[in-house]
């Protein structure tokens, strides 16, 4: 099997920005700043070859997911060479139906995974890849209606399955999710076995914009298959369902630190995108976003807080529509994301103490912090493509006594 490194500069992570923080890098965060000179225990017990487990999404359909190979012949791409243009993976998930015969889709293909945790130092875990809840190939539930849709953006050398938990439960209860692989920036598998890792950062650049003209050419594709066309450049065969189910005029976006910036800077340039959501996100970009929003956007903070962070201060003064900035206590740069599930897995099979743990994830309580990221995405999702308002919205809830509405 081939191994290619697709990734790229990181443009604004925490790594660029705040040096010894935590690394934007799910699994990877071991090996970032906040763990130099620390050491790691290691027992490494017989069951460290079993799968880690993601939390089951709440909703009350099963999820259906299918890999798209895309290539936007729009865009030529100078670093692969003469005549190639921006060739990226993606993945759709929705609700489905007939499940039963379809294999669970993995949280990242195998030859990826083995990569992206070698490259963390946890070799070990090579085999432990987890399972989402999402059935490969399954037919579409349709309804008569078409589906919202959310187009995802993953943070700097990560992957597009880090938000899974997020993902799979907007699908369970009826969204259809385009998650992105961004090339050279990622890490991924192309249906020819290359397994994409990250270039370093002088070989590669790839910025928040680039990531953003990725989301847009996301929704172009939307359209195609809203319009019943197979934009896979193999011509894969899609889900039965899938063609015409997506509704391209309910389209929202959601991305987590660089994919967060990358989330605001489409929204700015594209209007087929009707509501955005960061997960903390830096905001920051050269040349620096700009340009009055009147569209609703919500924004989950942790470390990039307004008030520390004049980048993300910012772009809050430039949002004219329905805004919304809240932060749970105790979250750290990865807490709105898979790493709440899988990192204390991780520490119980390593031997970490509670201490490394939290440096890593934060002290936010690990289930809260799921419940979390499963309720507040899906009901700004539900209140701004669905419009179906709700009350968590409204102010502090009792059920999320971490959670405080910042002005």
């Amino acid at each position: 099997m081939n191994t290619t490194q697709l990734a790229g500069r990181q443009g604004v992570t925490r790594r660029s920005i705040v040096g010894a923080a935590l690394a934007a890098v799910p699994l990877a965060a071991v090996a970032g700043p906040a763990w130099a000179g620390t050491p790691v225990a290691r027992k490494v017990p017989a069951s460290a070859g079993a799968r880690l487990t993601l939390p089951a999404p709440t909703g009350p359909h099963p999820v259906g997911t299918v890999r798209l190979h895309l290539v936007d012949r729009s865009r030529p791409d100078v670093i692969a060479g003469p005549g190639r243009f921006r060739e990226l993976m993606a993945t759709v998930w929705y609700p489905a139906r007939d499940v039963g015969r379809h294999p669970l889709a993995p949280w990242m293909p195998d030859g990826a995974f083995k990569a992206f945790v070698t490259d963390a130092g946890l070799g070990e875990l090579a085999s432990a890849g987890p399972l989402t809840a999402g059935r490969l190939g399954a037919p579409v539930r349709r309804t008569g209606r078409r589906l919202p849709v959310v187009v995802f953006s993953h943070g700097a050398h990560s992957h597009e399955g880090d938000h899974t938990i997020v993902v799979q439960e907007l699908a369970s209860h009826g969204y259809a999710v385009v998650t992105l692989a961004h090339q050279y920036d990622t890490y991924t598998e192309f249906p020819d076995g290359r397994i994409a890792v990250p270039l370093d950062d002088s070989q590669a650049p790839t910025y928040p914009g680039d990531f953003a003209a990725d989301l847009r050419f996301a929704v172009d594709c939307v359209e195609q298959l809203a319009a019943g066309c197979n934009p896979d450049v193999g011509r894969s065969r899609l889900p039965a369902g899938l063609l015409g189910s997506l509704d391209p005029r309910r389209v929202g976006a959601l991305g987590w630190s660089k994919g967060g910036t990358a989330t605001a800077c489409a929204m700015l340039a594209d209007g087929r995108i009707r509501a955005g959501l960061s997960l903390d996100a830096p905001m920051q970009m050269q040349p620096p976003l700009a340009g009055d929003l009147h569209r609703p956007f919500m924004t989950m903070s942790a470390e990039f807080a307004r008030a520390t962070h004049p980048a993300a201060a910012a772009f809050w003064s430039q949002l004219r529509g329905w805004r919304l900035d809240i932060r749970a206590e105790g979250a750290a740069h990865i807490s709105y994301g898979d790493n709440e599930a899988l990192f204390p897995q991780v520490a119980k099979r390593l031997g970490w103490s509670e201490q490394q743990l939290q440096r890593v994830i934060g002290t936010l309580d690990p289930d809260q912090a799921v419940k979390i990221q499963q309720a507040y995405p899906r009901a700004f999702f539900d209140e701004h493509l669905r419009h179906r308002p709700g009350h968590l919205l409204d102010g502090p809830s009792p059920a999320f006594p971490a959670v405080t509405f910042l002005p």
